[in-house]
């Protein structure tokens, strides 16, 4: 029993002068499914070596702080080396609310992460502030990537709606009735955002139409207001990128149903 804890305890001094001998003076541990994965012995030593230990981080908080680290993860001890390790200034254990965490400044070579805090009063006020923030971000991407808007509340949708169904009476045979059908599809859109709201989906869809038709082309679905307005006017706009990615994703028309050979001379 002796000999068994006095080659563990060398096995883990070696694996210190390692880690040491590179210069790392503080370490990150993956959150592991063992749980002796870092055992008291291990950490008395690190510490006598004075190096700070910060275990059981997530694995994808690990993939965050590398790319913000500018380095790599090290999976096996012998390629622990000084060219894999990340520079700061700073690495501290502070208190807030009622928490830890350990905050990290001075980064020489950061990456291209931005780190924000978010606190709540239980965990799913936490989890939809996450989901919102993540919202939002995405929605500042998608404007930075494409800079324009374009009316919402289902304005766009109703509007090509129309477009296509006139185009549609131009045309015969296939190509009409295909046409004819994806102008339909479009207006699910508006008919589900009227629903969704309470609203009389029939009568917000036809008062849409008539909008469309004298020539009100940013008309859609006011929810506040219980009926079409000019979204322009009320702050109802959605990026340009945005409305065509999620869009794209429902496809109103099959995959199954044949292209029209002209369709794309029109815009």
């Amino acid at each position: 029993m002796d000999r068994i804890l006095r080659e563990e305890r060398n096995y883990i001094l070696g694996m210190v002068k390692k880690i040491r001998a590179a210069g790392c003076n503080v370490l990150l541990i993956q959150k592991s499914i063992l749980r002796d994965a870092v055992t008291e012995l291990s950490l008395h030593y690190l510490a006598k070596a004075k190096i700070l230990v910060v275990k059981d981080v997530e694995g994808d908080e690990i993939e965050f702080i590398t790319k913000t680290l500018n380095c790599l993860p090290i999976a096996n001890i012998e390629h622990f080396r000084t060219d894999k390790l990340g520079y700061a200034d700073l690495v501290e254990e502070v208190s807030v609310g009622e928490g830890k965490v350990v905050k990290i400044t001075g980064i020489k070579d950061m990456g291209r992460t931005a780190t924000v805090l978010v606190r709540g009063s239980n965990q799913l006020v936490i989890d939809e502030a996450e989901r919102s923030l993540h919202d939002a971000l995405c929605v500042i991407r998608c404007l930075v990537n494409k800079r324009f808007m374009i009316a919402g509340g289902g304005a766009p949708e109703i509007e090509m709606s129309m477009q296509l169904a006139a185009w549609a009476k131009e045309l015969q045979g296939m190509e009409s009735y295909c046409i004819k059908e994806f102008a339909e599809a479009l207006e699910v859109i508006p008919y589900t955002l009227a629903e969704n709201a309470g609203l009389n989906p029939i009568s917000i869809v036809t008062e849409l139409r008539n909008r469309h038709t004298r020539g009100e082309k940013n008309a859609g679905i006011n929810v506040r207001k219980g009926r079409g307005t000019e979204t322009g006017d009320q702050r109802g706009v959605n990026g340009s990128r945005t409305k065509f990615l999620r869009n794209l994703k429902r496809r109103p028309m099959s995959q199954n149903h044949r292209k029209p050979s002209n369709l794309g001379q029109r815009e």
